[in-house]
């Protein structure tokens, strides 16, 4: 009880010291304060002395915001005492995506591949702004390693409403658990043989030149399929439903059909949507894996052999945990919050892609996204990673529109990042109505 005790009362004072710091920031609220809590410094003495008449708190106005800021802030004092393991086990994989997870949903297209040519502009800022070890969110396919590998977290844990992209998210485990480098990890993503002259200092550019060139191969498709469902079972004690195997099948038949030129609109007309025929506007797996931020330096998981071996790494000790889950669900996200609480972590950056423009095109689910983020433990630096567009009558901020320029023009969506904590103190004071306001918060 002692202990209990010693630890609320450094707690509360970090918290004064952090809430006065807020509201000499926060002057321009009109926050007026007198705080006398003389009795927290106990003589010396160990534990709480009594609480008397000479302690109390006179808040004479303190503005919403500013009070919701400074214990916004609380969360922040407890990331260097994380206790989340270097390791899941299986069981406490499988045991997270199950809890964590809501029924399979729909959307459009089946997502094989990103189409975001500037995600990678916004990791040198991110890198400036957050510490390593802290929790990466995320959604969709292969985009979240290269941000996995930039921002090195502590855990990953990505939610897509498809469960679909959950089985893509296991294939990759097994592909990155099998393979000793870039060339093997290619050769059994695409099904085709290893071409020669091909080892860990082959550059990025070598690798998909030469797999772009290899013939695919339909026996080693069919073994490297049976390999990647083998080893989730045995190795992993994964337990594959028939609807699984053969939703991995079709996700695994995609890479194959579709090989290193493989683009967002494969197949041609897809997700049951009616939305193909972009006219080859999107980028493939090997040009995606080949762009670069604006200083030219390509952060791309398999951009080097060391960015690979890292994810390979995280993923060999189950530290991606994928959930399907509705960004707007009444489940997977508040899940997600209350077991990163209950580890005493805190939320560095959630990779949302464009997901909430169509949050904000079904009725209140923005909302009730905005109202899922807020049960998550986040900090000052806590970052949202978007994909925005300048259509709809969207303005994009300078930084965003220069970014699209440089990429491409209009059909290019820019990345940007904005301050969870910013943006959640907008949202509870009726200061985002539409998408336009969180565009506007971008930067």
């Amino acid at each position: 009880m002692r202990d209990v005790r010693r630890r609320f009362t450094i707690g509360f004072v970090a918290l004064r010291t952090r809430f006065a710091e807020e509201l000499e920031r926060k002057k321009k609220y009109d926050v007026t304060c007198r705080l006398d809590l003389r009795a927290l410094s106990s003589n010396g003495q160990e534990g709480l002395a009594p609480i008397t008449g000479d302690t109390r708190m006179v808040v004479t106005t303190i503005r919403r915001a500013a009070l919701l800021t400074a214990f916004a802030a609380l969360p922040a004092l407890a990331q260097a005492a994380s206790t989340i393991p270097t390791r899941l086990t299986d069981r406490e994989l499988w045991q997270m995506n199950a809890e964590f997870s809501e029924p399979n949903g729909y959307f459009r297209s089946d997502n094989f591949l990103s189409n975001e040519v500037g995600l990678q502009w916004v990791i040198p800022d991110l890198l400036a702004l957050i510490k390593p070890g802290g929790v990466y969110l995320g959604v969709g396919p292969e985009q979240n390693f290269t941000y996995i590998a930039a921002l090195k977290p502590k855990i990953a844990i990505i939610t897509d409403i498809r469960r679909g992209n959950m089985i893509a998210h296991l294939m990759y485990k097994s592909l990155f658990e099998m393979s000793a480098d870039r060339a093997e990890f290619l050769a059994r993503l695409f099904s085709r043989r290893r071409p020669a002259g091909l080892d860990t200092n082959s550059s990025v550019k070598q690798l998909f030149d030469a797999y772009i060139a290899a013939a695919p191969d339909s026996a080693y498709f069919r073994s490297n399929l049976a390999a990647i469902k083998r080893h989730l079972i045995e190795s992993h004690g994964f337990v594959m439903a028939d609807s699984d195997s053969k939703l991995m099948d079709f996700t695994f038949g995609a890479y194959f059909g579709g090989g290193p030129l493989i683009d967002y609109n494969y197949p041609r007309g897809f997700g049951g949507g009616g939305f193909g025929g972009f006219g080859g506007q999107f980028p493939t797996y090997a040009s995606v894996q080949q762009t670069t931020d604006s200083a030219g330096k390509n952060w791309a998981y398999l951009a080097n052999e060391s960015n690979w071996r890292w994810v390979k790494d995280f993923e060999s000790r189950n530290l991606l945990v994928p959930v399907v889950g509705d960004f707007a669900g009444p489940k997977a996200l508040r899940s997600i919050g209350a077991w990163l609480k209950s580890h005493n972590a805190v939320v560095s950056a959630f990779y949302t892609s464009n997901v909430e423009q169509y949050l904000f095109m079904q009725g209140p689910d923005w909302e009730r996204f905005y109202k899922n983020v807020a049960t998550l433990p986040v900090d000052a630096s806590s970052s949202f990673i978007r994909s925005v567009g300048s259509g709809r009558g969207n303005i994009l901020p300078p930084r965003a529109a220069a970014q699209q320029a440089a990429l491409g023009g209009r059909n290019r969506a820019p990345q940007v990042t904005s301050s969870i904590e910013e943006l959640l103190k907008a949202f509870g004071e009726g200061k985002v109505m539409g998408y336009i306001d969180v565009i506007a918060m971008s930067r």
